[in-house]
C-alpha cells in the first residue's frame, strides 16, 4: 500500500500532513510512503529525514498523488484533484461545509475524501482531532502576536525607573484555542478575563487562574452534542453584547476564538465597542476566517480604527510549523492506524469515525 504526502501548494502553508516520525512507523508496519521533494523543510523537516525514516523521496512532485492514501493539509487544487486515481482516499482539511465545487469534482473523479473538520468528538477519536491540536497552536500563537503589537508590557515589571502595571486581557470564546490563549496570557504575567457561554467552559476558565465574565449568561443548554457553543436567539446576542461591551473599554488585549461550525463566525465586537477602547489596544480575531468575531476585522488584514489595531489573522497555526506539523502528523497518523488493517484500508461507512468524516465515496457525496 502506497500512501502519498504532497509538498502544500498554499502560498501561507508551511505546515506538513506527515512527519519522519509518522512516517517511519507507517514503514515499519509495511507501507510505501512516498513524499514531495522539499514537503517538510518549512516545517523543519528535512528530505533527508525522510530517507532515513525509511520513506521515499520522490523526484517528481507530483508523484504523492498516484497514491493509494494521499494525506494533505489544506484542500487540493484543481490540478491536484486531476492528479488523483479512481479509488484514491485522500485525508485532508476540506472546508466540506462550504467548498461544494470541490466535493463534486473529487467525487467526478470516484476519489474518496475524508474531512479532517469533521473527526466526531467522542473519546476515541480525540487524539485525531486536527481542529483541536491546531487551534491549540493559533491559541498559543495568537497571545505572542498580541503582546508583539501592544505599546505596552503584558507583564507587571518593578524597575528602577518605576512600577509598569501589567496588561489586561480579555479572551472571548473558551474553548481549545481560547484555553491555550488563557493560559499563555497568564504565563506571561497578563491579568486574564475570559467569556463563553457554555458551563463546562466557565468552570475550565477558571481553573486556569482567570477571571469570567458574564457568568449569569451561562447555559447548561448552550452547547450541542459535539462541545460547540450553539447559535444565540436575539435576546441571548443583545445581552452577550450588553456583558462584553461594559468589559471591553478597560482591557489592552483582546483575543477572539469564538466559532460555530459550517457558520459564520458570530459578531461579538461592534464598532462602537472598538470606539470605547483605549488607543493603543489590540484585538486578534481568530475567527477572521469565517468573517471575524469584530466588525471590522478584515480576513488577512491588519488594520487600526480609533487608534485600536484589528489583526484579522488567518492560517495562524502555520507560523508555528514544527510543532504544528507534529501535531497534525500524529493526528493523521493515529486515524491511519484506525482505517488501516492487514496493510490494506477500507472505508467501512459502517463506523462511527469513518461514517462522520467521508464526504466523498464511490462518485457519491453520503
Amino acid at each position: 500500500m502506497r500512501i502519498g504526502v504532497p509538498k502544500e501548494s498554499a502560498p501561507d502553508e508551511r505546515r506538513v500532513a506527515l512527519i519522519p516520525e509518522s512516517a517511519a512507523k507507517l514503514v515499519k508496519a509495511g507501507a510505501q510512503v512516498v513524499v514531495a521533494p522539499s514537503a517538510g523543510t518549512e516545517a523543519g523537516f528535512l528530505d533527508a529525514a525522510y530517507t532515513s525514516a525509511g520513506a521515499e523521496v520522490a523526484g517528481d512532485p507530483a508523484a504523492p498523488f498516484q497514491s493509494d492514501i494521499v494525506v494533505k493539509v489544506r484542500p487540493p487544487t484543481p490540478s491536484e484533484v486531476a492528479l488523483l486515481r479512481p479509488g484514491t482516499l485522500l485525508i485532508s482539511l476540506l472546508g466540506s461545509a462550504v467548498s461544494e465545487e470541490l466535493l463534486k469534482s473529487l467525487s467526478e473523479r470516484r476519489v474518496t475524501a475524508m474531512a479532517l473538520e469533521r473527526v466526531p468528538r467522542i473519546t476515541r477519536a480525540q487524539s485525531m482531532d486536527v481542529l483541536s491540536s491546531q487551534s491549540t497552536v493559533s491559541g498559543y500563537k495568537a497571545v505572542l502576536l498580541g503582546a508583539a503589537s501592544l505599546d505596552r508590557f503584558l507583564p507587571m515589571l518593578t524597575t528602577a525607573a518605576g512600577s509598569i502595571t501589567p496588561s489586561k486581557v480579555f479572551v472571548i470564546g473558551a474553548g481549545v484555542a481560547g484555553l491555550q490563549a488563557i493560559a499563555t496570557a497568564r504565563r506571561l504575567g497578563g491579568v486574564v478575563s475570559a467569556f463563553d457561554v457554555r458551563q463546562a467552559a466557565k468552570e475550565q476558565v477558571l481553573s486556569l487562574g482567570a477571571t469570567f465574565v458574564g457568568g449569569d449568561l451561562v447555559s447548561a443548554t448552550a452547547e450541542d452534542k459535539g462541545g460547540y457553543a450553539k447559535s444565540q436567539g436575539e435576546a441571548e446576542r443583545e445581552r452577550t453584547l450588553a456583558a462584553i461591551a461594559a468589559h471591553i473599554p478597560s482591557q489592552d488585549l483582546v483575543i477572539t476564538t469564538a466559532l460555530i461550525p459550517g457558520k459564520p463566525a458570530p459578531r461579538l465586537i461592534t464598532a462602537e465597542m472598538i470606539r470605547s477602547m483605549k488607543p493603543g489596544s489590540v484585538i486578534v480575531d481568530l475567527a477572521a476566517e469565517a468573517g471575524g468575531n469584530s466588525e471590522l476585522t478584515r480576513p488577512g488584514e491588519t488594520v487600526r480604527a480609533n487608534g485600536v489595531t484589528i489583526i484579522g489573522v488567518t492560517n495562524l497555526a502555520s507560523t508555528v510549523p514544527l510543532h504544528a506539523s507534529q501535531m497534525f502528523s500524529k493526528n493523521v497518523l493515529t486515524l491511519l492506524q484506525h482505517l488501516i488493517k492487514d496493510n490494506a484500508f477500507a472505508v467501512n461507512l459502517e463506523d462511527e469515525i469513518t461514517k462522520a468524516m467521508v464526504v466523498t465515496h464511490n462518485g457519491t457525496t453520503p
